[in-house]
Formats: C-alpha cells, structure tokens, sequence
C-alpha cells in the first residue's frame, strides 16, 4: 500500500532535524513524507532541504502562514498532496523509533486506525539528544536504562515490542489519549469524516475530535502499543489561551451525531471554490 507519513512542524529546526534523522534510519524505506509546516522561518526549510539532498524517497514541504496554532489546517493541507492509501501522523518533535513505519504498515487493517504511544524525555535529556545529535532511534536497552537512571526519560516500557493478538482490539471505541503525534488510519476513512475540523485553533483537543468522528463512522480504535513508539523531545507548553473554546466545540461533538468537520480536508481537493 502506498504509505504517507505527515510531521507537523512550527519553528523548532533543531528538533526536526532530530526526527527527520529517525525517518532516514527506518526499516521500511517504502513510503513519502511530507512535512506539514504550521508557519516557520526560513531556518526550518534549509532543514528540510537537507534532507531532501540525502533522501532517496518523496520528501514535500507544505507550508501555511504564520496565524497562531493551526495544526488541523496544515494537517489537512499536507493530506491534501499526497494520494497515499495510508496516512500516518507524527509531529516534528518525536523522533521515530526504527521499526516505526514498518510497524503501522504491518497492523493496518481495513475498518481501523491505529493509535500508538511515546516516551517524553526530560528538559535535560532534550539537550543532551539535540546538543549532541545522539540518534536514540538506535539505543538499545542499555542505552535507556541509564537515560532513565538518570531520569532523562519518564518510561522505558513502551519500548517492549509485543506480537501481534486479539489484545490489540481490546478498546475498539478509545478515544481518549489518542494524540495525532502517533496516530495512523486510511485515507479512505479520512476522507469519510473531511480530516481534521479547522474550526479548533489554538492548542489542544482537534485531534480528539478526529478520533471521536473517526468512532462515530464505523471506523474502530486498534492499539498499536508495543510496537511503534516515539520519543517526544521536551519543549515548554504552549500557549491555552483558545482551549475553552475548543472544549466548547469538543463537548457539542461529544453530544451530537457528527462525523464530518464543520471546516475540513474537501476545501483542499480538487474542484473545491
């Protein structure tokens, strides 16, 4: 199935970079990745530019401007570019685990998304990794024993690989801790629901909403736990100022049938006014 991975990004270079080092070391080279670009400096393109000299695969940069938080807009405009069958959601300070898009590929299953986990890392462990370029995509278990010794990482259990099984479909209607920073589904299912819904602006709860439509339509919540982890680089948090308006929003989707977003993907296509 042709695969699409979409990183959000918004003005942090040195992270990006750090993550995109992640996708040049994956095990399954077989996909495209567009970068989702909320609005930064010219200082991320050279980043991505980088990297596109060395990558063998598709690479885009999406870019929108800068008007606040509006990670649901970029989201849907990077959907937009690609025709992939399968979408796969990150953000630009997770770095991937090696086995990351080999692992979302191989437990996509017609009827699901999958929603999987991360381990965060310290203020100090952000610097340690970023300052000096350690590629944690290959520590192995010793190298995160000491991280978390040293409590540059709040977890290390994450990073347990389990086989497959029925426990995968235990919580097929979850929907709360399902966050777009590991979340992957079929294009096809995307389109079903028109993306993200552009009306949440400002941080926090768009993903939600997207999961709660994707519920609502038929498609079911599957666990990609134990097999396809991120490790979420420390940042400080970002600005609330629009997240009671956005619960707002969030509890009328909760209370009603929706399953289309009120401002999403269709105004991207081809033929939309």
């Amino acid at each position: 199935m042709k695969t699409a991975v979409i990183v959000t990004t918004y003005n942090r270079p040195d992270a990006l970079g750090a993550v995109l080092a992640g996708f040049e070391a994956q095990t399954d080279q077989d996909f495209e990745l567009v970068v989702a670009d909320d609005g930064s400096t010219s200082e991320t393109a050279v980043v991505i530019q980088d990297y596109q000299r060395r990558s063998k695969g598709s690479v885009r940069h999406v870019w929108q401007e800068d008007r606040g938080f509006r990670a649901a807009a970029i989201r849907n405009r990077a959907v937009a570019t690609t025709t992939a069958d399968y979408i796969i959601f990150t953000d630009g300070d997770c770095i991937p685990s090696r086995q990351f898009v080999q692992a979302h590929k191989r437990l996509a299953e017609p009827g699901y998304f999958l929603g999987a986990n991360r381990v965060l890392l310290s203020a100090h462990g952000t610097q340690r990794v970023l300052e000096g370029r350690l590629p944690i995509h290959e520590w192995r278990w010793a190298q995160w024993g000491r991280a978390w010794a040293w409590r540059d990482v709040n977890r290390f259990l994450p990073l347990l690989v389990l086989p497959d099984g029925g426990f995968r479909k235990w919580e097929p209607g979850r929907w709360k801790g399902i966050k777009t920073c590991n979340l992957s589904l079929w294009r096809s299912d995307l389109m079903r629901v028109n993306g993200l819904d552009e009306s949440y602006e400002g941080w926090g709860l768009e993903d939600t909403d997207l999961v709660v439509r994707l519920l609502r339509s038929g498609v079911k919540h599957k666990t990609a736990r134990y097999a396809a982890p991120v490790f979420h680089l420390w940042h400080r948090e970002h600005a609330r100022s629009g997240l009671d308006e956005n619960r707002v929003r969030l509890d009328h989707v909760l209370r009603s049938q929706d399953t289309e977003a009120v401002v999403g993907l269709s105004r991207y296509l081809p033929g939309a006014e």
